[in-house]
């Protein structure tokens, strides 16, 4: 997974950055897990290793998703939510390492036996929380960007809840961090897919997702509505192309708000841009929208 993040031409360095930070996460988190496992029950000189192991594997469990929503935003600045969510987690670990002497969410006995505390529902609230905000992220940036991927971001999280229950339920099935490989490995799959379809100058469909996609579509079952920008080469020699680009950018999202909601909007090249739609029912519509536009 690291090889194919460091060789992937779809993701820029930052979220290259996000995936190897989760897929390091995995590992070591996952030998912590084999760490209490091996540790637990031997004598009392390797209690010590069992509490550090137990408070980095409960307290780094929530940064996978952190680090999996990191990836999901192109731009090098950090959006208020995240920066949020960085606080709440090292909130999370300054409770966790506080609850340790009294043994509130886990406790290692004298004895360097593990158990589960009174307040073992902290971890699983927080980790929980982790999934929720990687789902709703997700769901966000796929509308956003209507990603034709987004069907399979509702199974991922499910498949992600369920596991995580059954962890709960039965603390004795070690499958907690191979399913949450397997999850990565996925996402991984999922966000290549999703900007291999995107334009990058403007968030809309590309070129290749259109003649991917017509060729699926019945001719009989929808309709196609083309634009150009008249003139746009007058904004690059006046104005420059840095400007020229911010203008495309700005009609892409025209384009999105006025048509996303009735099917799919594109850039087919330089200024030229199309919407696919799903029904021809909604052709009254679209002619009013095109109207007020």
């Amino acid at each position: 997974m690291c090889v194919l993040t460091r060789l992937s031409e779809s993701l820029n360095k930052k979220q290259k950055r996000g995936f190897l930070f989760a897929l390091g996460l995995i590992a070591l988190i996952s030998l912590l897990e084999v760490v209490t496992l091996k540790v637990d029950g031997l004598p009392k000189k390797f209690r010590l290793i069992n509490i550090v192991s137990n408070y980095l594997g409960f307290g780094l469990t929530p940064s996978v998703c952190m680090c999996l929503v990191y990836v999901l935003d192109k731009k090098t600045k950090l959006r208020w939510e995240f920066k949020l969510a960085i606080l709440c987690e090292v909130v999370y670990l300054l409770i966790l390492a506080l609850s340790i002497p009294s043994g509130l969410v886990f406790s290692v006995s004298q004895e360097n036996i593990y158990s589960r505390g009174p307040y073992f529902f902290i971890y699983i609230f927080a980790y929980f929380i982790s999934i929720l905000y990687l789902s709703l992220s997700t769901i966000f940036v796929s509308k956003q960007f209507q990603n034709r991927s987004k069907a399979l971001v509702y199974p991922l999280m499910i498949f992600l809840v369920a596991e995580t229950i059954i962890q709960i339920l039965v603390p004795d099935l070690h499958v907690s961090w191979l399913c949450v490989t397997l999850l990565s490995a996925l996402y991984f799959i999922y966000c290549s897919e999703m900007w291999n379809q995107l334009d990058g100058l403007t968030g809309l469909l590309n070129q290749n997702s259109f003649l991917n996609r017509s060729e699926e579509m019945h001719y009989t079952n929808g309709m196609l509505i083309v634009f150009d920008v008249d003139d746009f080469k007058h904004v690059n020699d006046v104005y420059g192309h840095v400007k020229g680009d911010l203008c495309l950018s700005i009609i892409a999202d025209c384009f999105k708000k006025a048509y996303a909601k009735y099917g799919y909007c594109y850039r087919f090249g330089g200024d030229e841009f199309c919407v696919l739609l799903k029904k021809v029912g909604l052709k009254r519509r679209v002619l009013h929208s095109l109207k007020v536009s």
